[in-house]
């Protein structure tokens, strides 16, 4: 159970916006829940709320605070951020380009 990377993930794309523990436990908890491994919301929770709170005590730290209580985001100044968006932009291809089909059905009327 990686909860970190989920969490990261999520908070990466929530953007300058950041999200909620509330929010942010409901995506790990949805990430991390299947059938045959099931995990309760009230640990998930707690491991969200006490991960955020200890990334961000510092203000170098890969979490940061917003004006608004209880809401975290990606803190844009620090060097492991820019490092993690970087590594988080190399992997989205640029352009996806539509794939071209030749129409090779046979005609009902011929």
């Amino acid at each position: 159970m990686d909860y970190d990377k989920d969490i990261i993930e999520v908070l990466v794309e929530a953007g300058e916006a950041g999200l909620s523990v509330q929010k942010i436990a409901r995506h790990v908890y949805n990430a991390s829940n299947t059938f045959f491994n099931t995990v309760r919301y009230e640990d998930i929770h707690r491991y969200v709320l006490l991960y955020v709170k200890k990334h961000s005590k510092c203000p170098n730290s890969m979490i940061e605070k917003t004006e608004t209580r209880g809401i975290y985001r990606i803190n844009g100044k620090s060097e492991e951020s820019q490092q993690l968006l970087f590594q988080f932009q190399e992997d989205v291809p640029d352009k996806i380009e539509p794939v071209q089909y030749e129409d090779q059905s046979l005609s009902l009327f011929d």
